[in-house]
């Protein structure tokens, strides 16, 4: 073998390896992207018109017992369910990898589009960097969170008793919010365990620290992810995400999503009438 040869096949065995590691710590925080953007899609949009002895249960000074809060945010879910008929938003994703065997970075930009009940496209609207990362990653990721919205996956991953076991860690009055511990009584890829935060007057999850429920791949040695929610008029929406997957080898992916130019439309318990809101 001459020595252009070998050379020529060293570049391509650590390209291979590249690609194969770039894909493995990458999908849980992929993975568990997706389903929290599904469970956020099915009960984003705030619900108005609860009745007075909802009202009264649903005040932030007043500490709830687990079963209430669990039993009001399953509710409220279901109500914003039925009534998010349509949603869009930009997103700006950016992943970042620093390790072996080379640094690569790349950066897209999307517009995703959702009507109910589980209809969800989107449309690149711009990327750079890295092909591999744009293809293996960001296009799985886009296509993970498709399937996670289909009715079947979707009722295997919603945030009720069915699918996982809650625990009541603290109440803070202050800031309005009940902070719970929540862990997957059935594992498949896309549940998590973790923390949540839960608005203590509309019942709607606020912030979200977890790891998935089982590691998907040999590479990786620790993946988690935080996102963060913000109400824009009476809707609670992505505000961003980070995830990142640290790998045995000793690299780092970290992905980012930043969400902005909001447009949702409501259908409202009292009025057949639509109501869109609007946010940069």
């Amino acid at each position: 073998m001459s020595e252009m040869q070998f050379f020529d096949r060293a570049r391509l065995h650590r390209h291979v390896m590249y690609t194969r590691l770039v894909e493995s710590v990458s999908s849980a925080g992929s993975r568990l992207i997706a389903i929290l953007l599904a469970i956020l899609l099915v009960s984003a949009a705030q619900v108005q018109g609860a009745d007075a002895e909802d009202e009264a249960k649903a005040s932030p000074s007043t500490p709830l017992s687990l079963d209430d809060v669990v039993d009001n945010l399953v509710r409220r879910n279901a109500e914003r369910t039925r009534n998010l008929l349509h949603s869009e938003a930009t997103r700006v994703y950016h992943l970042t990898y620093r390790g072996f065997p080379s640094n690569r970075e790349a950066e897209m930009t999307v517009e995703a589009v959702y009507d109910s009940p589980s209809s969800k496209e989107f449309k690149v609207l711009s990327q750079s960097g890295s092909k591999i990362i744009i293809d293996r990653v960001f296009g799985k990721l886009l296509e993970a969170e498709k399937e996670a919205t289909r009715p079947e996956m979707a009722s295997q991953t919603l945030l009720n008793r069915d699918n996982y076991k809650f625990e009541l860690i603290a109440h803070d009055a202050a800031a309005g919010q009940y902070e719970l511990q929540v862990t997957p009584k059935h594992k498949n890829k896309y549940v998590y365990r973790g923390k949540i935060w839960v608005d203590a007057t509309d019942f709607a999850v606020t912030r979200i620290d977890a790891e998935p429920a089982q590691n998907p791949s040999l590479w990786t040695r620790k993946s988690e992810i935080h996102h963060e929610y913000q109400k824009i008029h009476e809707t609670w929406v992505p505000k961003r995400n980070e995830s990142i997957s640290y790998i045995r080898l000793g690299g780092r992916a970290t992905l980012t999503i930043q969400y902005k130019n909001y447009h949702v439309v409501e259908a409202r318990p009292d009025t057949t009438a639509m109501s869109p809101s609007a946010a940069d």
